[in-house]
């Protein structure tokens, strides 16, 4: 069973920064695309950012310049760095991947529980 657990969210003044982890476990065969998403009330889910198996990233634009995404394929871990944050980005935040697990015909996507990230003064 392949599980995402995301850290990191909190209450952050505007300007400040956090920084989001999501560790995947159990027993994963290989993975691939590793994400972000956010949902914030009364408002459809999003696409934050996201990055490849080989390092290639991609973010909305709202978050541009001011958010960056990593990840430790050793640890099957990814990371948003968020600077600059404002009350807009106000939102849990999803850990999305694609991973196929070792006794799963094909890749999947799983979905962390979500981290609350409140800006506010």
């Amino acid at each position: 069973q392949v599980q995402l657990v995301e850290s990191g969210g909190g209450l952050v003044q505007p300007g400040g920064s956090l920084r989001l982890s999501c560790a995947a476990s159990g027993s994963i065969f290989t993975r691939n695309t590793m994400g972000w998403y956010r949902q914030a009330p009364g408002k459809p889910r999003e696409l934050v950012a996201r990055i490849t198996s080989g390092g290639s990233t991609n973010y909305v634009d709202s978050v541009k310049g001011r958010f960056t995404i990593s990840r430790d394929n050793t640890k099957n871990t990814v990371y948003l760095q968020m600077n600059s944050l404002n009350p807009e980005d106000t939102a849990v935040y999803y850990c999305n991947a694609q991973i196929q697990g070792f006794f799963e015909p094909s890749l999947r996507e799983y979905w962390g529980q979500g981290t609350q990230v409140t800006v506010s003064s």
